[in-house]
């Protein structure tokens, strides 16, 4: 079986998704430091804390975590994907660490560690499973119909009943 070899976009794209969400988790974590505990029965609370400037750019980093996760998704395996973006445990550790000065236990660093070696081993692995041709072609009749077909059945429907 032949391995599926990414494209230097689409290592960057990986990139993006490894740095952003913890950029993005840093971000509201800073925020929610300057402001007072927020509660549910307090919704005006919540919508205030969105619109702080640190809160906001979290908001925005993790927007574009998810966009840039959903591309990936669309040319490589979960499995492929998620392990590879676990990487961001890593600067989530730096950034807690020596951003946002939190203490951090040896064993967190070393559960780190050990995630880190793992998306090693993944990251060689292939990024999309073969699929076999018998199985692709049954994929393709699941295939939900384009919105282009669903108003011409509607409309053969209609067309049969008033008839």
């Amino acid at each position: 079986m032949a391995h599926h070899r990414l494209s230097p976009h689409q290592y960057l794209i990986l990139a993006f998704v490894s740095v952003s969400a913890p950029l993005g988790d840093a971000c509201l974590s800073r925020g929610m430091t300057h402001l007072p505990p927020i509660s549910l029965a307090h919704p005006s609370w919540l919508i205030a804390a969105v619109f702080t400037p640190w809160i906001a750019l979290g908001i925005a980093l993790l927007i574009g975590f998810f966009a840039s996760y959903l591309t990936a998704l669309s040319w490589a395996d979960l499995t492929y994907v998620l392990p590879a973006t676990a990487f961001g445990n890593m600067i989530v550790e730096l950034l807690a660490r020596f951003a946002l000065h939190e203490a951090i236990s040896w064993q967190r660093w070393l559960g780190v560690v050990l995630i880190t070696i793992g998306v090693g081993f993944v990251a060689h692995g292939p990024s999309l499973t073969e699929r076999p041709a018998l199985l692709q072609g049954a994929e393709k009749e699941l295939e939900a119909p384009s919105f282009a077909q669903s108003l011409e059945a509607a409309a053969q429907l209609e067309e049969e009943t008033t008839r």
